[in-house]
C-alpha cells in the first residue's frame, strides 16, 4: 500500500527557511511525478510544486517560484520542498501528494507556520 509521511514542518520567523520531507513507500518512487499541496487556513486545497518522473523536470506556483525548491532523493525514497524567504502568507499545512494507477494518495500533512 502506497505511505506518504511529511515531516519538517514547524514555526519559523518571516525570512526564515524550511525544508519540508516526505518519506514514501509502498511504489516505485522514482516513476511517478511528485506534488507538494497546502492548505492555509481556512482555505482551500492549493497546488505549490510538481517534480516530474524521468528528466525530474520541476514546476511552481507563482506565488512560491525563486523561494522554494522541490527535489527528490531516489535512494531514499525521500521527496524534498526546500523553503527559503518564507512568508507569513506561507503558513499551511503542506502535503505531499501522488497519483498511483487511479488513485491519489497523500499523507498527513506537515505544519508550517511563518510568525513573528
Amino acid at each position: 500500500e502506497v505511505q506518504l509521511v511529511e515531516s519538517g514542518g514547524g514555526l519559523v520567523q518571516p525570512g526564515g527557511s524550511l525544508r519540508l520531507s516526505c518519506a514514501a513507500s509502498g511504489f516505485t518512487f522514482g516513476s511517478y511525478d511528485m506534488y507538494w499541496v497546502r492548505q492555509p487556513p481556512g482555505k482551500g486545497t492549493e497546488w505549490v510544486s510538481t517534480i516530474k518522473s524521468g528528466g525530474g523536470s520541476t514546476s511552481y506556483a507563482d506565488s512560491v517560484k525563486g523561494r522554494f525548491t522541490i527535489s527528490r532523493d531516489i535512494a531514499k525514497n525521500t521527496l524534498y520542498l526546500q523553503m527559503n524567504s518564507l512568508k507569513p502568507e506561507d503558513t499551511a499545512v503542506y502535503y505531499c501528494r501522488v497519483t498511483v494507477g487511479r488513485t491519489l494518495w497523500g499523507g498527513q500533512g506537515t505544519q508550517v507556520t511563518v510568525s513573528s
